[in-house]
């Protein structure tokens, strides 16, 4: 029996470093041993507290942690094994089109934790550091599940490290915004691209049932989830000590209520203001920036701050090298309200050509961003549609107002296909 840490760790190692056709055994071996040491297996713990036989919750504790551990080591063999199939056809000569369709359903597995053991299982010969924190109970198989997403987004600018030294002391939840912070500094390019394609994917679905209730059921991207979200909290809230409505009851109540105001009024309501908080290298858009923070969301790019920043108010925070505040200052970034009504009355709506949005339905944009010294005022303003909005700033179109007052747009590459905005 093996007692001590380091001669555990002496062969989880090398389980981890030994050819493939020992690595089935030597994980059931460890497992057990894991198991075993220094009490009973958790079996035998089950059958005496089935029998009646009491035992206290720091034994309990301690046989979860371990039981746990060794779970996260049968992952990573699972994860390596999923890497290997991964690289075969068997799944398409038996009628699946990916690899993780084919773990999902014959593993029966849901199919976002097929898609992170086939993951890990290709990035595990570049996370060896991570795979002894795993094996020492350091970080659990999430924790390495999110370093192995950033490793494929990022390749050889994976700093593992110093991700894995956040992980140790992190949640998983945390830790995904770490890495996600990660993947921004390492390539801040593929995270608007990644962004892109959530608003691509957006979708919404109003189903009539049988029943005669209406399904909902819908998918939208991070920016626009903290949106609505923003939108539905404060009414959202309990109605006094008396409501006792569920969340999500509270919630659909909140969004039929916004949907009535909307009727009831003409417009859609002033939009309630969104918290973004980002550093000025971010908002600048220089390399190795962190992407920002915002309330109901994971974070997002230097991009989506500079378009959400066009038309805001913003406060700044000076931070001493202890992260202490040292300073608070404000400044409006929006038109001003005889300069909002000029510029309503000047463009009537979305500039873009060919939109037909009134100026109920745009925002303020800058021509020359105020970030770049652009002054909001009216030759530098022009209306545009969220729509229109995202496409100049994610999109990489560009706007220019002519001498005349004629509104040009120039695509961001001048053949080929054209990146699309949210509809």
């Amino acid at each position: 029996m093996l007692r001590t840490r380091s001669e555990r760790l002496m062969t989880i190692g090398y389980l981890f470093t030994s050819p493939p056709c020992w690595r089935v055994a030597r994980i059931y071996l460890v497992s057990r041993f894991l198991l075993d040491w220094p009490n009973k297996c958790s079996y035998t713990l089950l059958m005496r507290v089935g029998c009646g036989g009491e035992v206290s919750g720091e034994v309990l504790a301690e046989q979860l942690i371990r039981l746990r551990n060794s779970i996260d080591l049968l992952e990573v063999e699972f994860s390596r094994m999923a890497g290997d199939f991964a690289q075969t056809d068997e799944y398409d000569r038996v009628g699946y089109d990916s690899p993780i369709s084919w773990i999902k359903d014959v593993c029966h597995m849901a199919g976002g934790a097929a898609a992170d053991r086939v993951c890990v299982g290709r990035q595990l010969d570049q996370l060896d550091d991570s795979l002894v924190a795993l094996a020492s109970g350091e970080v659990g198989f999430a924790h390495l599940a999110l370093i192995a997403h950033t490793s494929a987004a990022v390749g050889e600018r994976l700093d593992e490290r110093n991700l894995l030294k956040q992980a140790t002391n992190l949640s998983v939840a945390e830790f995904r915004t770490k890495c996600m912070h990660a993947k921004h500094k390492a390539d801040p390019d593929g995270f608007v691209d990644e962004e892109k394609q959530g608003v691509e994917a957006r979708s919404l679905t109003l189903t009539n049932t049988d029943e005669g209730v209406v399904l909902v059921n819908g998918l939208l991207d991070k920016v626009g989830g903290a949106a609505l979200r923003t939108a539905l909290e404060p009414l959202a809230k309990r109605a006094g000590k008396d409501d006792d409505r569920l969340r999500d009851r509270r919630l659909a109540d909140a969004l039929v209520d916004l949907a009535m105001h909307a009727l009831d009024t003409g417009l859609v309501p002033q939009r309630t203001h969104m918290q973004v908080t980002t550093s000025l290298e971010t908002l600048l858009g220089l390399s190795g920036a962190p992407a920002a923070e915002m309330e109901f969301s994971l974070p997002i790019s230097a991009k989506a701050v500079e378009r959400l920043a066009c038309d805001c108010s913003v406060t700044r925070i000076l931070l001493d090298s202890d992260s202490m505040v040292i300073d608070v200052g404000r400044a409006k970034r929006r038109p001003s309200g005889p300069t909002y009504k000029a510029l309503k009355v000047r463009d009537k709506g979305c500039v873009w050509p060919g939109c037909d949005r009134p100026a109920t339905w745009t925002s303020a944009h800058h021509v020359v961003h105020w970030i770049r010294g652009g002054p909001t005022d009216l030759p530098n303003l022009c209306l545009l549609c969220y729509r229109h909005h995202w496409m100049v700033h994610e999109g990489g179109w560009q706007i220019v107002r002519t001498d005349d007052g004629r509104t040009l747009t120039i695509p961001p590459q001048p053949f080929g296909r054209l990146p699309r905005g949210p509809d």
